[in-house]
């Protein structure tokens, strides 16, 4: 069944186009995510599907019946409820539901037949929508949203912009329309909520139609996606890489077409121009004219708009040890510590991810090591020739009276206007633009804004906080190339799984009191972090077991103990004696070796058999015996 259709669909603001013959079509159970740089209008054409704003030409078909619930880009909830009742009010028919059935159950005692086949018609209802499980339901979208450790008597009008956005996505989840339309849904999640959110919408009954900037949210989500590029869409079936690889193939495929024929007219034009005049040859080129006139001619492939362009570099190399945090802690009330005991180094080249839940103090761990914040307790150590440049994620680096160029000149006042202005057109800020005021700038044009900064300031350590909040997709693949090649050292938070798993050669994960190091980037984390729940998880299990069995051992199995640790304290010894034996002959391996790299022996046929078969022979005993030791290793 469709869902939603729409064909040629066209949208005007004033005298300019935001959409023409925009086509796309949703149908049930399909995870849809809609593309395209900041601007192209993606958040226009989702209003335009729930019917906030109008549309100028086209057609747009939505069955009667289906539901649509939509959350926009950081819209938070308005309320003067708790969080548990703000949630109840979804439930507002179910409740009633409720209410008439304990007002049926009183009336029942009278006997009357009429109550009782009312109350068993309204009861079955009831339980067919989930009347029985609602609250449970509530408290899992709650707990799987991260407000597991509010109390839910929480007014909403106290939560911050990010938890009442988190909220309002709790209610459309909860809602179930038959097509959900998400703008921007990862916004203000932390890693485990996103995944949480991932798995959620996997197994998600209705149809998802998604917006977001998160590529590895993507990947895990949908199943196909609609490019919206010069007003138009264009679908590629499969996940968000997927539609990146069949981008790239179809625009290559499209560009050797268009070059063809423009070689094929190319010919057909110089052959008309040579033959056209001659009397023997002019009705030939009459012809191939009439040809060159009837061919349908090729408008050549147009990729986006032109992406920013921008490196990073330093000044001066900084020493190996680059940094180093002993037994920090930081505290806002001067008494309890938000973290504490943190203990964290950084070596030259490095790039540290740190990551946490939302709240745990990565942001403020990273303003400690800038120097913004002073730690309770604890000591910083810089290595030598080290200079810090720093993103904040706020921009509160930015000057919001200022314009473009005066931000970035007043900072580097010894560098010529034009040489300024090469940089802001390397970030995407050209001609007027780089006279409009800081304060009327996009989200992605201060993000811009500050990576020009802290791009002049060419500093060896980079300490970035959510750098890639606000960039659009093509925007984030500059940045992450630019990192890639940057020679210096990098930590840096982020909730972007795919960025992190480009840059991190290592995970620090933050907790209240310590930090713990990955080496590798998010995928090995991740890896780490679900294997090491399985083994905590199966030794839980077989305590329990343990627990539940566990008797006084009678004395007859006296002797069987006794036994076992007979054979217990043998297989040490046989371990042992195959540690030696494995050592000795791994002398023996490395003598041959040696022996097979002397030029008398190698130039000697003979002797470099015996040798190689000597070789072979050791390797042979040496696997055997690592083998029995593996063995007894895990019994």
């Amino acid at each position: 069944m469709i869902l939603l259709q729409c064909t040629q669909l066209s949208k005007y603001f004033g005298s300019e186009q935001i959409l023409a013959n925009v086509k796309m079509e949703i149908k049930e159970r399909e995870r849809i995510a809609l593309v395209g740089r900041n601007g192209a209008g993606k958040s226009t054409l989702l209003k335009i599907f729930t019917g906030e704003i109008p549309f100028d030409d086209g057609h747009l078909m939505k069955p009667k019946g289906v539901s649509i619930g939509y959350l926009a880009q950081d819209s938070g909830l308005d309320s003067d409820r708790s969080i548990w009742d703000e949630m109840l009010t979804v439930f507002s028919e179910l409740r009633r539901m409720e209410k008439e059935l304990g007002r049926l159950e009183e009336k029942m005692a009278g006997g009357d037949e009429k109550v009782l086949a009312d109350y068993d018609q309204l009861q079955q209802k009831f339980q067919q929508r989930g009347g029985f499980q609602y609250e449970s339901e509530i408290r899992s979208i709650l707990s799987g949203l991260n407000f597991l450790q509010f109390d839910y008597n929480t007014p909403v009008s106290s939560l911050s912009g990010g938890q009442k956005t988190r909220l309002a996505l709790g209610k459309q989840l909860l809602s179930k329309p038959d097509l959900l339309i998400l703008d921007e849904p990862t916004n203000h999640l932390d890693i485990d909520t996103l995944t949480w959110l991932e798995n959620y919408l996997s197994g998600y009954d209705g149809s998802v139609l998604i917006v977001s900037h998160d590529r590895y949210f993507l990947d895990k989500v949908v199943g196909c996606v609609y490019e919206l590029s010069f007003h138009q869409t264009r679908r590629y079936n499969g996940n968000y890489s997927h539609y990146l690889d069949e981008k790239a193939r179809l625009m290559e495929q499209e560009m050797k077409s268009f070059e063809k024929q423009q070689e094929e007219v190319k010919k057909l034009e110089e052959f008309i121009q040579k033959n056209l005049a001659r009397a023997s040859t002019s009705n030939r080129a009459k012809s191939r004219r009439k040809q060159l006139e009837r061919m349908d001619k090729m408008d050549k492939p147009k990729d986006d708009d032109k992406s920013a362009n921008f490196r990073f570099s330093i000044n001066r190399q900084s020493g190996n040890d680059v940094l180093m945090l002993e037994d920090i802690a930081v505290s806002y009330d001067g008494e309890t510590p938000l973290i504490d005991n943190i203990s964290l180094g950084l070596t030259r080249g490095e790039s540290v991810a740190l990551i946490g839940p939302n709240g745990i103090g990565k942001s403020t761990l990273l303003k400690v090591i800038t120097g913004r914040l002073k730690p309770f307790k604890g000591t910083i150590r810089y290595g030598s020739n080290v200079t810090i440049g720093y993103y904040d994620q706020e921009q509160t680096e930015l000057h919001s009276k200022k314009t473009v160029l005066q931000e970035l000149w007043d900072e580097y006042p010894q560098t010529n206007e034009k040489d300024i202005r090469t940089v802001l057109g390397n970030f995407l800020f050209s001609g007027d633009d780089v006279l409009k005021t800081v304060y009327d700038l996009s989200g992605g044009e201060k993000a811009r804004l500050a990576l020009a900064k802290l791009m002049m300031q060419k500093a060896n350590v980079l300490i970035l906080d959510e750098p890639t909040n606000h960039l659009d997709l093509d925007s984030k693949e500059v940045l992450e190339n630019a990192l890639i090649d940057y020679p210096g050292t990098i930590i840096f938070v982020s909730h972007d799984r795919y960025f992190v798993n480009r840059m991190a050669t290592r995970i620090a994960e933050l907790s209240p009191q310590a930090v713990t190091s990955y080496l590798g980037d998010y995928d090995y984390y991740a890896e780490k972090k679900a294997e090491m729940q399985e083994l905590a998880r199966i030794a839980a299990e077989e305590k329990a077991v343990h627990t539940e069995t566990e008797a006084p051992a009678p004395k007859n199995d006296f002797r069987r103990n006794k036994e076992k640790q007979k054979e217990e304290r043998q297989k040490l010894r046989r371990i042992e004696e195959l540690e030696l034996a494995i050592e000795d002959e791994e002398k023996k391996v490395e003598a041959i070796e040696a022996d097979l790299c002397e030029p008398e022996n190698f130039q000697d046929h003979e002797k470099s058999l015996e040798l190689n078969e000597k070789l072979h022979t050791a390797h042979s005993r040496m696997e055997s015996l690592m083998e029995e030791w593996e063995a007894l290793q895990e019994n």
